[in-house]
């Protein structure tokens, strides 16, 4: 696992400036660094050595020396590209999977993409044509960003090297400051972060000329689902396609470990990955067992006969991490559960180098509780039509709380805005009365319609999941395991996440991904064939926490009341309703999400603009390891 960066050469730029960039993110590749410059390109690289150790170092050139690599990721079928490449005449120096990108792209061109399994970043600089190419994994597991203003060109794993670069102009992306409070993060190309951009998941970038183009070679879809499948099919074939890919992410030449929870997706990672060698878990939990999983997960690794790790955090630990968790961050980002898996990464690196993790199976085996909405509503819609549902809800509106108020109101509008993640923290009124200049709020449902768009007519569960495929998965759930592992130099493997995995998730009927009761049925099916039945049918908790109670906390709540009435505060919230969702919070509704969001928005903001807060503020972030 590696970071990269690099820029288009333009004249008056520093010659240490891709030293300083590649610097800024040494924590991705603490074990090496090397760089590329000719008169059109700088490149850099940082290495964290996971296979072919002594070998592999980058920038690599292909045979002629024409074409120069930065490579950030793991192909797990190089072996098989490669006996590809050597029939075709290709000699290798190393065994390494970056050399067979080099000379893939070499062969190939973009066509290389097709044959890839693995996740990936990288970029090939061709001298020859003076054009500069990006690609990224199929869902986004790794990170790839460019600037592009018209008239200077950067590329890197993460954004922070931009600041080292002098013609880069960092400016706030303030208008879409009500979609990061609606969604908890940008859920497009766009960050906050003007004239910077994410390559998406599955695309490829070209720039020649001063022009950069995007081209998406990969695109997830639900367009060949077979009804005909069955519970009992589908889960043998999740047997097979589970112990396949695990097999192919335990590739390393350093030892690997797993992270373990109480849920059924990490569970079963670790349980396929013992049967292989003898594999350390790592566990985070409190001391507060209604919050904590320890108890789980240290039985099932006791039940499975393989060590696991406790891991500890309280309190101190989870604020005095927040602002350097943002920092890493690149972008705010108000899911809570990403501190404790800075906490998690951090302890877990001390021992070993890689480690598995169970990301992907809610999303596409259909593991999320509100899947389950998707049944009943359905049936609503169908046997109640559009007026009365309309007739009805307003109707609710107007009265009084009671039980199903907020169905009959839901149920009047389509799932592009009624899906709880397009309104996932603020919704439209909400954000109406945060926000210091409500001018700038817009519509959240409207922002991602062309997702749901993509698969209309198809049934309400496939829609959720196809959204959150593209939304939730990339943007949160791989973003936060990506950045708080490389924030300390921990590689994180997600098997479930995986080609081959989803072109066969993408077959399931619905009858065998959910039940009116229950969730990935087929999954749990597999699960339950290999490991204790009470953990392959364990309901999800979701990395729970007690930030909730942390909140009322005197020691904590004064931290989060000045960062309300900072300068930051000041300038993009109105602090009046800051205060009111404080004091409800107190007074018993919880408002933690909202509190969470708005908090970890200020830190984010005075760490990458501390020129526009004053020193009373800055005084918040000065535990930041920057």
């Amino acid at each position: 696992m590696c970071g990269f960066v690099g820029f288009v050469n333009q004249k008056d730029v520093p010659t240490d400036t891709i030293n300083n960039m590649a610097d800024r993110i040494k924590h991705r590749g603490p074990d090496d660094e090397a760089y590329f410059t000719d008169n059109n390109v700088s490149m850099g690289f940082r290495r964290l050595s996971i296979i072919d150790l002594a070998h592999g170092a980058q920038p690599m050139k292909n045979r002629d020396g024409s074409k120069v690599l930065t490579f950030n990721g793991e192909i797990y079928n190089y072996k098989d590209i490669r006996k590809e490449l050597q029939d075709l005449g290709y000699e290798f120096k190393t065994d390494v999977d970056s050399e067979v990108l080099i000379h893939g792209y070499d062969a190939w061109g973009p066509d290389l993409l097709q044959r890839l399994r693995g996740m990936f970043a990288f970029v090939i600089y061709d001298s020859k044509t003076n054009e500069v190419f990006g690609a990224r994994d199929h869902f986004g597991i790794k990170p790839l960003y460019y600037y592009d203003d018209g008239k200077t060109f950067l590329w890197a794993s993460e954004i922070k090297a931009f600041l080292e670069h002098p013609n880069f102009n960092k400016r706030l992306n303030v208008e879409l400051l009500p979609i990061h409070l609606s969604f908890e993060f940008i859920p497009s190309r766009e960050t906050m972060f003007k004239d910077v951009y994410k390559l998406l998941p599955g695309q490829y970038f070209l720039h020649k000329d001063g022009k950069t183009e995007t081209h998406h070679y990969f695109k997830f879809n639900y367009d060949h689902i077979d009804n005909t499948q069955t519970v009992e099919e589908d889960s043998k074939k999740i047997e097979q396609l589970v112990d396949d890919s695990v097999k192919a992410h335990m590739i390393a030449d350093v030892e690997v470990g797993s992270f373990l929870s109480s849920g059924i997706d990490s569970s079963y990672v670790l349980n396929e990955a013992s049967k292989l060698k003898p594999i350390q878990s790592f566990s985070l939990g409190f001391h507060n067992s209604k919050y904590s999983e320890l108890g789980w997960s240290t039985e099932f690794a006791k039940a499975i006969k393989q060590k696991n790790t406790q891991i500890y955090m309280d309190g101190d630990d989870y604020f005095d991490i927040l602002p350097t968790m943002m920092y890493y961050m690149d972008e705010p980002l108000s899911n809570p559960a990403a501190v404790q898996l800075y906490y998690l990464t951090k302890r877990t690196s001390e021992s070993v180098k890689v480690a598995l993790s169970g990301e992907g199976a809610d999303e596409f085996f259909g593991g999320y509780n509100t899947y389950l909405e998707a049944l009943p509503f359905e049936r609503y819609q169908k046997f109640v039509p559009s007026p009365v549902r309309k007739g009805l809800a307003s109707i609710a509106r107007k009265m009084p709380r009671f039980h199903g108020k907020r169905f009959l109101i839901r149920g009047a509008q389509p799932l592009s805005e009624r899906y709880y993640r397009v309104n996932y923290v603020y919704n439209y009124d909400d954000r109406d009365r945060v926000l210091k200049d409500p001018s700038i709020n817009r519509d959240s449902g409207d922002y991602t319609k062309h997702i749901f768009d993509d698969v209309k007519g198809k049934d309400e569960m496939t829609q959720m999941q196809y959204f959150d495929i593209n939304t939730w998965l990339p943007y949160d759930i791989l973003h936060k395991a990506d950045r708080m592992s490389m924030a300390n130099s921990l590689e994180v493997r997600v098997p479930l996440v995986d080609k081959e995995v989803a072109a066969f998730a993408a077959t399931m009927p619905v009858n065998t991904r959910i039940t009116p009761e229950e969730t990935k049925i087929s999954l749990r099916t597999a699960a339950e064939r290999h490991m204790p039945k009470e953990n392959a049918l364990k309901e999800k908790l979701g990395f729970p926490s007690p930030i909730a109670s942390w909140i009322n906390d005197p020691k904590y709540h004064e931290r989060i009341v000045r960062a309300f009435h900072s300068d930051t505060a000041q300038k993009y919230f109105n602090v009046q309703e800051l205060d009111r969702l404080l004091e409800e919070h107190a007074g018993g509704k919880s408002n933690m999400q909202k509190i969470f969001t708005v908090y970890t928005f200020i830190l984010w903001y005075q760490i990458y603009f501390p020129e526009d807060t004053s020193e009373k503020t800055v005084e918040l972030v000065r535990r930041t390891q920057i």
